[in-house]
């Protein structure tokens, strides 16, 4: 197989949504965010126990110093994205809707680092020398899910995987975060890459990038080779940037119900993270900073900023110029899967891809209605899930019956819910389903 652009692949299900919104930001080239007064450093930015903060109110810290440290393998380490003082640990809003714990860091207008950690060859050092290394740098799946890094690195001996693949398609509309980075810094994406599959141990590597990119996929094949990746052309077709379909695309293989990508003998990481692994590896810093798409059709310059964690969304917001008119809608992430804010305080976090600001227009109400039986949820289903079906069956409570009907394996990307003419609150169902389910197993 040739280490180029293959043709174009694609899954079963998905949708267009009709506003792709992504020439807003796309033509802009990645900004650095000018040093704020402060920062407030959301504590758990990822999937498994919070860490642990180690500076209390009044301590000096420099850029790049463990202010939180990781409580146990599923966890992550959290440094100062800053020099200055620590003014103390704070509740403010989180993306998820709830108040959650933050340290919050008056800069001392320096941004000065700490000694960096030692550089590493990565072709030569232990294995456990750099999963050690990207353990210590933080690092945590930065295309949403904020998994810890060094975890899914490491599967266990019975989980046999021959394949990395990574999530360069960026379907979510409006998003081009990783698009700026994947033509901006093309070398340092490949080069995490293959960071990545020398700890796995595979050979097979494959980048995925929907062919909207083509400007991305050209500067990727000036560098794939000596890394030894295949950059894969990818439909136009959401979710293309979902694990399952990324390796059902890729590689034609099915990840089987309740399963992991590694059931797949696959792991895949999103391109953002692959840079992050080369910067904590090869430069030897861990995760402070991020590129962020900040857009929107009543945001007067959208674009894409690097953003330093605990960057109040606000400030974002007045980096890209503030807004033309009142928002209807603020969103973090794109507007498929991302989530609804009640507040501009919240900060941006190691996952944070994307503010979005809807205009009025775009922010009505939602208002249901019974199910008409139309189908389309069906087609759109990118899982060949029945959400008409599983709508029905939550409303009545009937979790026993979501849970037989595979509700568990629900991407939660919103297809269902885009299409449906009934507007069903469809992603809600699902994910509260899900939630009944979990908790009953407990």
């Amino acid at each position: 197989m040739s280490k180029s652009s293959r043709n174009v692949m694609g899954f079963d299900g998905g949708i267009h949504p009709s506003t792709d919104g992504k020439s807003l930001s796309s033509g802009s080239a990645v900004r650095q965010a000018p040093l704020l007064d402060r920062y407030t450093v959301v504590i758990s930015e990822s999937v498994g126990k919070p860490p642990k903060p180690v500076v209390k109110a009044g301590d000096e810290v420099k850029k790049y110093q463990l202010i939180a440290a990781a409580d146990g393998f599923v966890s992550a380490n959290l440094h100062s994205p800053t020099s200055g003082k620590v003014v103390g640990i704070v509740d403010v809003p989180g993306a998820m809707g709830t108040p959650v714990p933050a340290i919050q860091i008056e800069s001392d207008g320096k941004d000065e680092p700490c000694e960096p950690m030692p550089a590493l060859e990565w072709r030569t050092a232990p294995v456990s020398d750099l999963l050690k290394r990207i353990s210590d740098a933080g690092i945590v799946g930065m295309g949403g899910a904020a998994f810890p890094t060094h975890v899914k690195l490491s599967p266990p001996p019975e989980k046999e995987v021959d394949t990395l693949i990574l999530n360069g398609a960026e379907c979510e509309p409006y998003l081009t975060a990783d698009h700026r980075l994947m033509l901006e810094q093309p070398g340092k994406v490949l080069e995490g890459a293959a960071i990545a599959a020398r700890i796995l141990g595979v050979k097979n590597i494959f980048l995925g990038v929907e062919i909207n990119k083509l400007d991305a996929i050209e500067a990727l094949n000036k560098h794939a080779a000596e890394f030894g990746v295949t950059v894969v052309g990818l439909k136009v077709q959401y979710p293309q940037g979902s694990e399952k379909q990324l390796i059902m695309a890729i590689t034609g293989r099915e990840v089987p119900t309740g399963g992991l990508p590694m059931d797949a003998h696959c792991v895949v990481q999103n391109v953002g993270t692959a840079a992050a692994v080369a910067d904590a590896v090869i430069r030897g810093i861990p995760l402070v900073e991020r590129i962020t798409t900040v857009t929107g059709e009543v945001v007067k310059n959208p674009g894409n900023w690097m953003l330093k964690l605990g960057t109040p969304v606000i400030k974002a917001i007045e980096f890209a110029g503030g807004v033309t008119e009142e928002p209807g809608k603020l969103i973090m992430g794109g507007p498929m899967m991302g989530f609804a804010q009640r507040s501009f305080d919240v900060t941006i976090c190691k996952n944070s891809s994307g503010v979005l600001l809807l205009p009025v227009s775009e922010s009505v109400a939602y208002g249901s209605t019974s199910c008409i039986r139309c189908g389309r949820c069906v087609q759109g289903c990118p899982m060949n899930l029945l959400p008409c079906l599983l709508g029905n069956v939550i409303e009545s409570e009937r979790f026993d019956l979501a849970a037989q009907n595979h509700v568990m394996d629900c991407l939660e990307c919103g297809s269902c819910a885009y299409v449906c003419p009934a507007h069903r609150p469809l992603v809600q169902h699902m994910r509260r389903a899900k939630a009944e389910i979990r908790k009953r197993k407990k």
